[in-house]
Parts: C-alpha cells; structure tokens; sequence
C-alpha cells in the first residue's frame, strides 16, 4: 500500500511540477485565437488542449512512476478485468470542464489523482484561467496555492508549503452556501434546495464549473455540494482527496463514501459537504 506519508510525500512536488506544465499547454490553447472543438462519441466535446494535457501528463507520470499505470478519460479503454487488480495507478482528467473552456469562462481544471485500495491519497487539481492550484496528500491536509510564480521554480515541497494557504481558508458561512455546477440542473436540485428552505435554512447558492465545487467546499467557500446529475471517476478524484485533507467526505446515494475502480467508471450521485454542516442537510439528500 502507498498510504503512508512517508511512502507519498517525495511524489507530490514532481507531481505539482508535471501538472504545471500540462496547465501552460492548455493556456496557451485557450489564449489563442481560435481552436477547433471535435465531439467524442459520448457526445461531450473534445479539444486540442485536452489531448496535450493527457500526452504531457501520461508520459511524465510514467517517467516518475515506472510501476503504476494511468488511467485517463482520453485513455479510458483499459477492461476491468485488467484494471480490477490493480492495487494503485493515477487516475487523471486532462480537462475538466472542457465546455468551461470552450466558453472561455475561465473555469476549467486539470486534475491528477493517485487512488490506492479504491480511495484518493493524493490530488492535484489546477485552474490556469485562475492562477490556483490546489493540492492535497493523505496525512498531510489540504492547500491552495495562488501564483505569483511557476511551481517549476521551488526547489522543495517544503518551499510550496510555505506560500501555500492550509484549508479550509473559511470555518463557518452565516448562511448555508450550497455549491451547484454551472451547466447541469436538474430539478432534483431544486427539490432539495426547497426542503433546505422548508425546514428553516437560509441558503445562498454558488455556481462553478468542473472540480472547482469541490474545491470550493475543501476551502470553506461553500458548505455542500449535491450531485444529482452523472459524473466519471476522473471528474472528481482529485478534488475528492483535497476535500477529504479539509475535514470534509463525499457520501454516495447509498450513504456511502465514494470509492473508485469500479467496472463502469460511473459515479453514482453524491453529496460533498464539510464535517461542521448541519447533519440534516446531509440525510435530506438521501431522502
């Protein structure tokens, strides 16, 4: 098992440095003049900078990790009855958010995960447009980096750590602040934000794109996040393990907490929520 501090922490800074480098390919992508959009055969778009971000980041991986296999959403082909053996690999989503990107919103992310025994132990999650870059290691917390230099220019983790802001950032919201994504709804939200406000609770509620929500929920920005609508594992593994470092869980519809590898790659709906939210608002979601 790699679950240990001391077995993960000589990873993390060549990580933050490899998802660098795919976060200046994608930039430069988005800050050019124009880019053309394909549509991949589950119908969701695909673009020239989600395909750099996989090369850059598949081949660095397996320069820093010869032993453990990646997995990606641009190279999610792999059958289960190979994978399902596997003790650890990087499960990574190039792009999440490309409809973010594509709309030129800024909110989109690259996201590189190590899952060990079906759970995030470490999570990187990167948001060019925005200049932050948040990064999380199983005994070690939670963090959010802004930039005011390259990652490439530290010379140790402890150097990172140092500039770096512990999460959560916010311990409690005067109103419970439900994050939400920005192009899914569904009435199953509304649903759940009407039984919020019928037993009491003032809610405000925060529109984001891809893992961001997560993040937003590790760093206190938000209280919870509900996920009615389908996700994949590379969506949310990474922000996953930085929300888990920030004392916070993500339950599955069946109250469970959400594990990966499974056969499919699909999630099921999940709530992400900080430990100090009212415990009501958790069980209404199960409801």
């Amino acid at each position: 098992m790699l679950n240990s501090l001391t077995n993960l922490k000589p990873l993390l800074l060549p990580v933050l440095k490899i998802s660098q480098i795919a976060a200046n390919a994608v930039l430069e992508v988005y800050n050019s003049s124009d880019f053309e959009v394909e549509t991949k055969k589950d119908k969701t778009p695909l673009t020239r900078a989600d395909k750099l971000s996989h090369d850059i980041i598949f081949k660095q991986l397996g320069r820093l990790s010869l032993d453990t296999a990646v997995l990606s959403e641009e190279g999610a082909n792999i059958p289960y009855q190979q994978r399902k053996s596997w003790p650890n690999y990087w499960l990574i989503d190039p792009i999440d958010g490309t409809k973010e990107f594509i709309n030129r919103n800024g909110e989109f992310t690259v996201n590189i995960a190590l899952i060990d025994q079906a759970q995030p132990v470490l999570g990187v999650v990167f948001a060019p447009a925005k200049g932050l870059l948040y990064y999380a290691l199983s005994g070690l917390g939670a963090y959010r980096f802004s930039l005011g230099k390259d990652i490439s220019e530290y010379n140790t983790l402890e150097d990172v750590l140092a500039v770096s802001k512990k999460l959560p950032i916010i311990d409690a919201n005067e109103d419970l602040v439900v994050c939400a994504s920005r192009s899914h709804k569904d009435e199953n939200l509304k649903t759940y934000l009407e039984n919020l406000k019928n037993s009491g609770y003032k809610t405000k509620v925060m529109s984001a794109g891809s893992s961001l929500k997560l993040c937003m929920v590790a760093e206190g920005t938000a209280d919870i996040y509900p996920r009615f609508g389908p996700t994949m594992e590379w969506d949310i593994a990474a922000g996953h393990c930085v929300v888990k470092e920030s004392s916070g869980r993500i339950l599955t519809v069946d109250n469970r907490d959400l594990a990966y590898n499974k056969e499919t790659l699909k999630n099921d709906r999940f709530i992400a929520f900080r430990n100090s939210c009212p415990s009501f608002c958790v069980t209404s979601f199960f409801k």
